[in-house]
């Protein structure tokens, strides 16, 4: 009975294989043999996909694009703001970010641009006295990034650099080198404001200077028999 049961499942399995006909894609080179790793949709495709099944806002789908630019007049340099991590998905992530919010307070920027790594490298010995040899090394690589603002309203920078420092991102620091440009008349107008300083900084300027009792010119001997010495020579 069992002998029967198998060659029954056998002959059942070839009846099977005759009607699918599988081809096969080695001996065949017209169909090229398919790839078991799965292809990676284009942003272009996800978009369109994810469009025709729900409504995205133009805000969301800008996250999956390039950052938008605003075109420099001049090319005056106003502000360079360095990136540096030591995590490259940070530093990034973080210099993507100032490039989109330097692009809606209608600030021209530029970057970020790659500058040289910082490698630092230190010996340390495990132990001592016989053990000496027995060293250990270690190693810290600073990324930086560079983002440059041009022709920027000061303002408008003052107001990009705290925006960042307001929304800052873990293990990345910021440096920040700042350029006030002014008109060629500046002496005229810091002449102008001068009485106003002096009004202002009246009360704290008052407190600076020599002493009265020390403005008459007196002789060293003069000074060492003034009244203020005296209990002191007697020490």
């Amino acid at each position: 009975m069992f002998a029967n049961k198998t060659r029954s499942l056998l002959g059942a399995g070839k009846n099977l294989r005759k009607l699918i006909a599988i081809p096969n894609s080695r001996s065949d080179p017209t169909n090229p043999e398919p790839s078991s790793e799965p292809r990676v949709k284009e942003w272009a495709e996800r978009l369109g996909a994810l469009g025709k099944d729900t409504r995205l806002p133009r805000s969301v789908q800008a996250i999956y694009m390039r950052p938008l630019r605003r075109k420099a007049e001049y090319g005056l340099p106003v502000c360079d703001l360095q990136l540096r991590s030591y995590t490259v998905e940070n530093v990034e992530f973080f210099a993507d970010f100032a490039v989109r919010a330097a692009y809606y307070l209608n600030l021209p920027v530029s970057g970020p641009v790659p500058l040289p790594r910082i490698v630092e490298r230190w010996t340390v010995p495990r132990s001592n006295f016989v053990h000496k040899k027995s060293q250990e090394n270690f190693e810290r690589i600073t990324l930086r990034r560079l983002v440059q603002i041009k022709d920027g309203n000061p303002k408008a920078v003052q107001a990009w650099l705290a925006f960042l420092r307001k929304h800052a991102f873990y293990g990345v620091g910021m440096k920040a080198n700042i350029w006030e440009h002014d008109s060629l008349d500046v002496g005229k107008s810091m002449d102008e404001s001068l009485p106003e300083i002096e009004k202002t900084l009246g009360s704290h300027l008052a407190q600076f200077g020599q002493r009265k009792d020390n403005s008459i010119e007196q002789k060293m001997f003069d000074t060492l028999d003034n009244d203020r010495f005296a209990e002191r020579k007697n020490l």
